[in-house]
Parts: C-alpha cells; sequence; structure tokens
C-alpha cells in the first residue's frame, strides 16, 4: 500500500485580538503525489518510484489559504523537509531493486531527506516558478543542491509542485550498480523527478 503524509501547514489569522479564533490551514500531499529516479545503463534505461513520500511543511502566521498564497507568488511557507525512506524504492525488478538499494546503502542509511534553507519564487502566466535551496542527504553524506520547480493550481483547488534535479551517485559516496555479470552497468547520472500534489483547506476563522 502506497502511504502519504505530510505535517500540518501551520499558521495564524492576523485580526484585532478577541475578534476571531484562528484554526489550522493544513496542507496534505494527496495519493497522486509522485517522486521518481530515471537512469540509464550500458544496456537499457530504467525508472525507480518512491512507493512512500513523507513532508514537513511550516508557513508564516497569516496565511488563512496557503495555496493561493502560494499561487499569488507570496512567500508563505518557512520550512519544507522532504523525506523518501530508501528501503521503499521500487525499480519494478526483484534484482534490480536488490542491487540499487544496496548501491543506496538502504540498510545503514535508511532516509533520504531533502531540506529547505531558502527559496525565491515568481509568478507566471499559469502558476509560479522558483528555486529551491537546501540540504540532500544521501546516502549518509550531505550537500547542498539548488532544485528548480514550477508550481501550478488544479480547478479542484490543488497545488501541483514540479520538477526534475540532476546528480552524480558518486557525489555522494553512492557506487553505480552493475548487474548480469558485469554487462549492465549503470550509469553515475540520475534524474530525480517529482510531481507533488497539495491540497489546502482556507482558513475558517471562529467569533470568540
Amino acid at each position: 500500500m502506497r502511504r502519504h503524509s505530510l505535517g500540518a501547514l501551520t499558521a495564524l489569522l492576523l485580526a484585532p485580538a478577541g475578534a476571531w479564533t484562528p484554526t489550522d490551514a493544513p496542507l496534505t500531499l494527496q495519493p497522486e503525489s509522485r517522486l521518481w529516479v530515471d537512469g540509464t545503463s550500458t544496456v537499457r534505461s530504467f525508472k525507480c518510484r518512491a512507493v512512500v513520500v513523507e513532508a514537513d511543511i511550516a508557513s508564516a502566521p497569516g496565511a488563512p489559504n496557503p495555496v493561493g498564497a502560494v499561487l499569488a507568488g507570496e512567500k508563505v511557507v518557512r520550512s519544507v523537509e522532504l523525506r523518501v525512506p530508501a528501503a521503499r524504492m521500487d525499480c519494478g525488478n526483484g534484482t534490480m531493486n536488490e542491487h540499487m538499494l544496496k548501491a543506496l546503502k538502504a540498510k545503514e542509511h535508511g532516509l533520504i531527506t531533502f531540506r529547505v534553507a531558502s527559496y525565491e519564487v515568481d509568478k507566471t502566466g499559469d502558476g509560479v516558478r522558483g528555486t529551491l535551496t537546501g540540504t540532500l542527504t544521501l546516502g549518509g553524506v550531505q550537500k547542498s543542491i539548488s532544485v528548480a520547480a514550477t508550481g501550478r493550481g488544479a480547478a479542484d483547488g490543488t497545488l501541483r509542485i514540479a520538477g526534475v534535479h540532476e546528480l552524480k551517485m558518486t557525489d555522494y559516496g553512492l557506487k553505480p550498480p552493475t548487474l548480469m555479470l558485469g554487462t549492465m552497468k549503470v550509469g553515475d547520472v540520475v534524474k530525480v523527478g517529482f510531481d507533488l500534489v497539495l491540497r489546502g483547506e482556507p482558513r475558517v476563522a471562529t467569533t470568540e
């Protein structure tokens, strides 16, 4: 079973003291969210998907509708941490899974994480685009990276954040797998893609 979870996106509604009681404005990761790795080898290309994706996001006080605020180009998000259990990467082939999980050091370093330290966001004609700068931890090695991403709203009120980041496995001390008695060698460069669908609920303030 595929599992998704996203920590609550907390915020406070700015209003005159005693006039309103603020409520949480949750932002949740939807089941259709995806994260995957595309790679090549001397035999064929391959794709590994993350069966489990988890994240914690916090926003600034005063964001009653975080999805709408993001699409307006406002920097309401204050922290983001994305987590993928390394052992839950699925390459669609038992042998490939075994070699890839070994390459990722899944037993020694169970979590792949990306923690955003800063970001830039600009409004576009059909949404927003920006760059997320933060720390990627892979195989127990931490490196600062910058990831380009786009954000678009949907008619159902969701926010879709998508992007692709290219990296070298050896930069993180990982040895690309070799299969089939050495005849299939995985390339060092892989592309990490993500298509995350978030749903926010506008804050409903209640009078005291």
